[in-house]
């Protein structure tokens, strides 16, 4: 019997590899970078955080209190909610920047302002704003994450709550989040650690 060649012509395969880059370039959509960078401790659980419906709160070593929802579509409706609440006079463009942001870590009587700007004057807003101001009791003026989490779940109850402080963050810092959700009866919440391996021996 002759010998018979065994090259394989890869076309095909080469096809079938640029049509599955392109459909993951088209399909995938961006997160946009966090405002804050937070290294968060570590812990034995291994319960995954949801895929989808999640509020994220977020506090950063310095105690400072970031905001964001993922669903675009809710994140539009609240924002059209808390303009016409707070009276905060947002153009169409600057409900649409919010809708594609990132968190908002800034007072109500900045937001405007914060919205209106370009990505870069955002991060060095975002280098030196306060956060989102909290106080003692949900029914405060003053405490501003409380409005922030209250019309979340009006838009969509089925929020997911998660808290994702960083390691070097103060108790008391942490203990204002934990204290406007229960102030809202809220008692069930995710707290985002890091995975570390279970101690030997248990």
């Amino acid at each position: 019997m002759p010998r018979k060649s065994t090259n394989v012509d890869m076309t095909a395969m080469c096809d079938v590899a640029f049509l599955l880059l392109t459909f993951f370039m088209l399909a995938t959509q961006f997160k946009p970078d966090e405002p804050v960078t937070v290294v968060t401790p570590n812990s034995i659980s291994e319960i995954p955080l949801p895929d989808k419906d999640i509020m994220l709160i977020t506090v950063d070593p310095d105690g400072r209190i970031f905001f964001t929802i993922d669903n675009k579509k809710v994140r539009k409706e609240l924002i059209e909610k808390l303009d016409e609440k707070k009276g905060l006079n947002l153009s169409e463009q600057e409900k649409i920047n919010f809708t594609i942001g990132a968190s908002i870590g800034v007072p109500f009587n900045q937001m405007k302002s914060y919205l209106a700007a370009d990505g870069d004057e955002q991060n060095k807003i975002d280098k030196v704003t306060a956060g989102v101001p909290t106080d003692t009791t949900v029914y405060s003026d003053r405490n501003e994450l409380a409005l922030w989490i209250k019309e979340a779940r009006y838009s969509n109850p089925k929020l997911r709550i998660t808290i994702k402080a960083d390691g070097k963050a103060s108790y008391p810092d942490i203990a204002k989040v934990i204290n406007t959700l229960k102030g809202w009866k809220i008692f069930k919440f995710n707290l985002i650690t890091g995975l570390k391996a279970v101690p030997e021996g248990s």
